[in-house]
């Protein structure tokens, strides 16, 4: 049913719950038969209305079993003989922040603090090891939102009396009990409520009126979320996502345009927009999660397409490319039958309504999430839940590792009592050259929204990248780095204008106008990889002064010795470096 798949109108659901439902009924769907308990910490009602429709979607037909309100831990504990009868499958434990017995005050010592969140702690640990034993179910716990004020403002999130700073201690708790316990998930109310607007949530009329939390309007989110916690369990995720090429996984359309004028990499923000897409379908992938093609196109053309420089996805990431002029209902119905997957367990990804209508009306069941603009790709697909993680395997190897790559650097930093040789262990390697014409946009974005790394802050336009790369008197350089976590793109620039007029005893000089570097790879010694390739080129063109220019700005204060740590010598605000004496600096990139 449409109005049950994200993004739904959760107003329509709580006021057309009844309605929806035996509309859902009606079709006579088998569905697989769940007992559900939940113990609530405020009012519940709605939540139970509004989860059993979303379980009906996924094929589940729920019973519930409600406690009465804020009777969670007498439920748990003690029990009650309609509880105790109850064979429940799953007990979901919806607390909040206003199920938090004892926050920290002032006056408190850290010891206080500490034994407060543990009684706090172990109070929870009771009712999950109670429910355990009782029930051998699956247990699902809400951690906590945030408050809604901070009594020591910013403070809060650091000072153990602050409220989040307890909570995100309570959270951690929570979660590592999560790691260590099959059958235990934790529903992450923290995020959720973030995601949805803490001051929403948390809304005073709903609580102190009704004692609904979350707001009542936002009950909707919650039991979604919830629902695609369950149908995870019970084996109701996708399995496998069908996708088209064209203005779906790059810009543009690589018949007409041609492999290399596609907007993909990181050199445009549209490009990057799709790169960022085909980065997060490739974690997709490593979750187990099968990609298809399913384009109207060439074969040809669409194996260059996704060869082409800037893709992060390649042929060998897909099980199957449909790309031929078949209708693309009939090609999915293919890919699922060569896959031996019924059409429930794909999502159909296409930029074009038309072509979303028709696999819609022509392959039940089927997924066929709105597209809208490729800004919004990666959060329609994931907000929808298609593929919540509950349980893993190791055949699911490599599943987090766009996750992990953006850590990794730093972990692995930690472990090198030497910053050379963690730089070392790097693997870096850099594509150091003159302005290229593919990467011109980019060149001029960086100019224009580049602050800190930035010793001139000359803002440039794609006409004055292009005069620049066209003149003889200037020497203009690029720089990409890679490393073996990945491709961070172009990030460094440096232009120098050759003066003739500029001539001393000892030659030319050249005047450094562009010095900038984007924050993403400060400190990975891309200043002396670019300046000993532009000391060649200098040599090159019988240059034998280099002069820098730092122009400071309330933001670039970090690049004021810029110059004196690459070893310039500094006379009256100018830094001037001999050509023919310098040493390379760089010791750490491969220079491709």
């Amino acid at each position: 049913m449409k109005e049950l798949e994200y993004p739904f109108d959760g107003d329509y659901l709580l006021k057309k719950k009844k309605s929806i439902k035996k509309e859902l009924l009606k079709d006579e769907t088998p569905r697989i038969q769940k007992k559900i308990a939940i113990l609530g910490g405020s009012t519940t009602a709605d939540i139970a209305q509004i989860l059993d429709l979303f379980l009906l979607q996924y094929g589940i037909e729920a019973s519930f079993y409600e406690s009465e309100y804020n009777k969670y831990y007498e439920d748990a504990l003690f029990g009650n003989p309609i509880f105790d009868a109850f064979e429940a499958d799953v007990i979901y434990i919806h607390t909040g922040i206003h199920n938090i017995t004892a926050f920290p005050v002032m006056t408190d010592t850290i010891e206080q603090v500490d034994a407060k969140l543990e009684a706090e702690y172990s109070r929870f640990l009771a009712v999950w090891e109670k429910c355990a034993e009782k029930k051998n179910c699956v247990i699902i716990q809400n951690n906590f939102e945030y408050p809604s004020w901070r009594l020591l403002g910013n403070k809060d999130a650091s000072d153990p009396h602050g409220k989040v700073n307890f909570i995100s201690r309570l959270n951690l708790k929570f979660a590592e009990y999560a790691q260590k316990t099959e059958n235990f998930f934790i529903h992450d109310v923290n995020y959720l409520s973030a995601r949805c607007g803490i001051e929403a949530w948390e809304d005073p009329f709903y609580w102190n009126m009704y004692k609904y939390c979350p707001a009542v309007p936002l009950i909707p989110e919650l039991a979604f979320s919830v629902a695609n916690i369950i149908k995870s369990v019970y084996g109701k995720n996708k399995k496998a996502l069908v996708l088209d090429l064209d203005n779906t996984l790059w810009g543009g359309i690589v018949g007409d345009d041609g492999p290399e004028n596609l907007q993909i990499g990181q050199e445009s923000a549209v490009g990057e927009t799709y790169y960022e897409f085909q980065q997060y379908l490739k974690a997709q992938k490593e979750l187990g999660i099968l990609l298809n093609i399913d384009s109207k196109n060439e074969y040809e053309n669409a194996i260059a397409g996704l060869n082409c420089k800037g893709s992060a996805l390649t042929p060998d990431d897909f099980i199957l490319i449909k790309a031929n002029w078949e209708p693309k209902d009939r090609n999915l119905l293919a890919i699922a039958q060569e896959l031996n997957l019924g059409v429930d367990s794909f999502v159909f990804v296409d930029d074009n309504p038309a072509e979303r209508m028709i696999v819609s009306e022509q392959v039940k069941g089927v997924a066929v999430p709105e597209m809208e603009s490729p800004e919004t790709y990666i959060k329609t697909i994931d907000h929808s839940g298609f593929f919540e993680v509950t349980n893993y395997s190791a055949d699911d190897a490599g599943r987090n590792e766009m996750y992990k790559a953006n850590i990794q650097r730093e972990q692995a930093q930690a472990s090198f009592a030497d910053y050379t040789e963690y730089l070392k262990s790097l693997e870096m390697t850099a594509e150091i050259k003159p302005f290229a014409k593919e990467y011109i946009p980019r060149i001029s974005q960086l100019t224009n929204k580049s602050n800190q790394f930035n010793l001139t802050t000359l803002r440039c336009s794609i006409a004055d990248i292009e005069e620049m790369a066209a003149d003889e008197n200037w020497i203009t350089l690029y720089g990409k780095l890679i490393d073996k976590f990945g491709d961070n793109g172009v990030v460094s620039i440096l232009a120098a204008e050759i003066k003739p007029e500029a001539v001393n005893h000892l030659g030319k000089e050249a005047h450094i106008r562009l010095n900038l570097m984007s924050c993403r790879v400060l400190k990975r010694d891309m200043e002396f990889a670019m300046l000993d390739e532009l000391v060649r080129c200098a040599k090159a063109k019988n240059v034998t002064t280099l002069v820098g220019h730092y122009l400071p700005t309330k933001k670039n204060g970090m690049v004021a010795e810029l110059y004196t740590d690459l070893g310039f010598t500094k006379e009256n605000d100018i830094w001037t470096l001999d050509v023919n004496s310098y040493q390379d600096q760089c010791h750490v990139i491969t220079i491709n």
